[in-house]
């Protein structure tokens, strides 16, 4: 069983995704969602949660999805323990985009998104 972490500041958005992606939820994947960066990396500090795939909005109030994957790629081992990251955003710069790479973002999904999309990118990556 895949774990699927959401993480974005948008309760809309993480109920969408979750509808996009419950028939999976239970048959190939765990899903785990998040509204609070700040939350998901404490749990991921502590080895509290793991993923297989990480979902990341970029623009967050707490703390951008930027920031989040750079300080998940700081801690010591943490991005080795853990899987591919893909930005769920309205961020669609070139600038942006290049730095998200640079940090390891595998992937990019504008908003708004369609629930294939996310299905597919889920299965492409984790090869379900």
């Amino acid at each position: 069983m895949k774990k699927i972490i959401f993480v974005d500041d948008s309760k809309t958005v993480l109920t969408s995704v979750k509808f996009a992606v419950e028939d999976l939820i239970e048959k190939e994947i765990t899903f785990k969602a998040y509204n609070n960066p700040e939350d998901l990396l404490e749990d991921v500090k502590s080895e509290k949660v793991k993923y297989d795939l990480l979902f990341v909005d970029i623009n967050m109030p707490q703390m951008t999805g930027l920031e989040l994957v750079e300080k998940i790629n700081n801690e010591e081992g943490l991005r080795k323990k853990n899987g591919k990251i893909v930005a769920l955003t309205t961020e669609n710069s070139k600038e942006i985009k290049i730095k998200g790479k640079e940090l390891g973002i595998t992937g990019w999904i504008v908003k708004p998104f369609n629930n294939e999309r996310i299905i597919m990118t889920i299965k492409k990556v984790l090869k379900i």
